[in-house]
């Protein structure tokens, strides 16, 4: 069995997890965090919620690809100038 220990700052969710498919990982912290609301609307939700996971996809796939943009963009199924936008975005672009 495995402990998870879920954390919600005011801006993003922390989640301490080994050995679980991120589909449950995202599914705790998500319920989690709204469970933390009390009753309150959550509000740019979805944006939230992908920001939490882009960037560190971002930062993740660039250290796979020693910083490689074109792969990065291949591996990602997205147009370098897309990958550009969103590493900027994110603050990673050199």
């Amino acid at each position: 069995m495995t402990t998870t220990t879920l954390e919600r700052s005011s801006t993003s969710f922390e989640l301490t997890q080994k050995n679980q498919p991120l589909h449950d990982s995202v599914r705790q912290s998500l319920e989690n965090y709204l469970s933390q609301l009390k009753g309150q609307m959550p509000s740019n939700l979805y944006e939230l919620i992908l920001a939490e996971v882009e960037a560190p996809l971002m930062a993740s796939v660039m250290e796979y690809t020693k910083n490689n943009q074109s792969r990065a963009a291949i591996v990602l199924g997205l147009s370098r100038g897309t990958l550009r936008k969103k590493l900027k975005m994110y603050g990673m672009l050199d």
